[in-house]
């Protein structure tokens, strides 16, 4: 039997496997023919996976066939191509930004969300320059001010028991004989007086230390480590670069720290949004 060519058996199968979606007739009469349909064919290797990545359903990929021709057979019209872009961006809108700026705000809370009128209305009033209720770089800074705000009131709203415990507990730290106070509501107790040089906040420190919350529960330490730790004093939460620029190196302190010059609304680990922190802070040395 004639073995049939390459080109003979694709044109073939290209034929038997056309449908009435919208999707082209191969027709495959030539080299270039051939490998234009091998092509177009290859550039699909991971097209589903993203496709559903995208909040594509697969039980309406006829739609998709038909959005796909339009837009290939579209050309060089502009109308058109500005057309399907503004798609292609309301798409990302919807499975993108918006889920991910609700999920910034209000976390796992999916009863939430900003309001998507709103939110078209400002993007629109940006992208056309038409209409702005303010200019670009003020929106940014609003939206950042904005974000915080309610960011640190949904976390209040979460973890209001605990703020209160944690503001309780320094309230008491606050009355406990035996503590010198530092600025911003840090209080400390010497364990052992040092009397090296006391750094700078740039200064470049070595130390040992454990740091606990109020319940008592270690969540760092670097004894237990067995290794000390280097990093300059400005590198640190606010409660630390405190305690760090009132130490004479050889000293050993206990030093409460008040949530707000710790992590303040973020968690980091075992620590929960508003903790006070407890740390005994061993000051080894200054690296020159």
């Amino acid at each position: 039997m004639k073995k049939l060519s390459i080109i003979a058996v694709i044109a073939a199968m290209a034929v038997i496997a056309s449908c009435g979606n919208g999707t082209p007739k191969a027709d495959l009469k030539s080299d270039i023919d051939t490998f234009s349909y091998a092509m177009g064919m290859a550039q699909t290797q991971g097209l589903r996976d993203y496709l559903t990545h995208m909040g594509v359903d697969s039980a309406y990929m006829d739609e998709f066939i038909k959005g796909l021709n339009a837009g290939a057979n579209a050309g060089d019209d502009k109308k058109k191509a500005a057309y399907y872009m503004g798609i292609q961006i309301g798409q990302q809108i919807s499975q993108q930004m918006m889920k991910g700026i609700n999920y910034e705000l209000f976390g796992e809370d999916s009863t939430q969300t900003i309001s998507l009128k709103n939110f078209m209305a400002g993007f629109v009033a940006g992208a056309t320059e038409k209409q702005g209720l303010m200019t670009t770089e003020e929106a940014q800074q609003i939206a950042r001010n904005k974000q915080a705000e309610i960011k640190k009131a949904q976390m209040e709203k979460t973890y209001g028991e605990w703020k209160k415990e944690n503001e309780d507990y320094m309230a008491k730290i606050a009355k406990k004989e035996g503590l010198s106070k530092l600025e911003n509501g840090v209080y400390y107790e010497v364990i052992e007086e040092g009397k090296g040089e006391i750094p700078a906040d740039t200064s470049r420190v070595k130390v040992n230390y454990e740091g606990r919350l109020i319940n008592d529960t270690v969540f760092d330490s670097s004894y237990k480590r067995n290794e000390p730790t280097t990093f300059r004093c400005n590198q640190v939460i606010p409660g630390w670069t405190n305690a760090l620029t009132h130490m004479p190196v050889g000293s050993k302190w206990k030093v409460y720290i008040p949530q707000d010059q710790a992590y303040g609304e973020r968690e980091a680990g075992q620590i929960k949004p508003f903790s006070a922190l407890v740390f005994t802070i061993e000051l080894l040395g200054i690296e020159k």
